[in-house]
């Protein structure tokens, strides 16, 4: 899949640096601590070499039972709490964006951020001991054994019917329960309900963070609690 070799290339290298050196948009969610469910979120874009903010932050809900390290382009602490799958809560680091799915038949976005309209048909698979685990399987025949219709990705849940992947434990390297289908989708009760590991947010809000994405800038999120983020601000080059 397109969106995937983008990723892949993303990975390249991050052992020297965190945020790759081609990334010029940056998404970064700060949450109060470890067991927070909300974050605030801001964009920033980077010119003459400085991070600067783009437009004004807004609210966003996380896990249920807070968050743990994830695995993405960052390095992890040593024993460190890494996410496990079901464990409710949000995936912690520097990751890279992928591509978003829908019902719309179209959407508002970069004409390069590859957007995938959902059918009964798109699968998305949580199953640890999947071969196809935290990845997309596109049927070519309708749900017919159980696996299938429980890995559907359209459910009629308006809460998902716009996403777009947060590459946490993504292809080609993912690790078995390290936790899978992490994406910014639309929150739930106008953001009274924390989710199960994704970061949502309003539909308005999601829409203009998706409208104003461009692959070319190789985007990448990054979450982290307050005092974590002070920490690593100047080694990560944060913004």
């Amino acid at each position: 899949m397109r969106f995937f070799c983008l990723l892949i290339a993303l990975l390249v290298g991050a052992e020297a640096q965190v945020i790759p050196k081609n990334t010029t948009q940056c998404l970064v969610g700060i949450a109060e601590d470890w067991n927070s469910s909300h974050a605030t979120l801001t964009l920033y874009g980077k010119k003459d070499g400085k991070w600067q903010r783009v437009g004004e932050s807004w609210p966003s809900r996380l896990g249920k039972k807070g968050m743990a390290w994830g695995l993405g382009l960052h390095p992890n602490p040593k024993r460190a709490v890494l996410k496990k799958e079901g464990d409710w809560k949000s995936p912690v680091g520097v990751f890279a964006l992928g591509g978003v799915w829908g019902y719309d038949r179209t959407i508002k976005k970069h004409k390069d951020l590859p957007y995938t309209r959902i059918t009964s048909r798109h699968l998305w698979v949580e199953d640890p001991e999947s071969k196809h685990y935290n990845r997309q399987v596109v049927l070519k025949h309708e749900p017919k054994a159980e696996w299938e219709k429980k890995a559907q990705m359209r459910q009629n849940d308006p809460a998902h019917a716009l996403k777009l992947f947060i590459a946490h434990n993504a292809p080609p390297k993912v690790v078995k329960g390290g936790g899978s289908s992490i994406f910014f989708h639309i929150w739930r009760d106008g953001g009274a309900r924390p989710t199960a590991g994704c970061t949502t947010m309003a539909e308005n809000k999601l829409r203009e963070l998706i409208a104003k994405l461009d692959p070319d800038q190789g985007p990448v999120y990054v979450l982290l609690p307050k005092e974590e983020y002070a920490k690593y601000k100047k080694a990560w080059q944060l913004p």
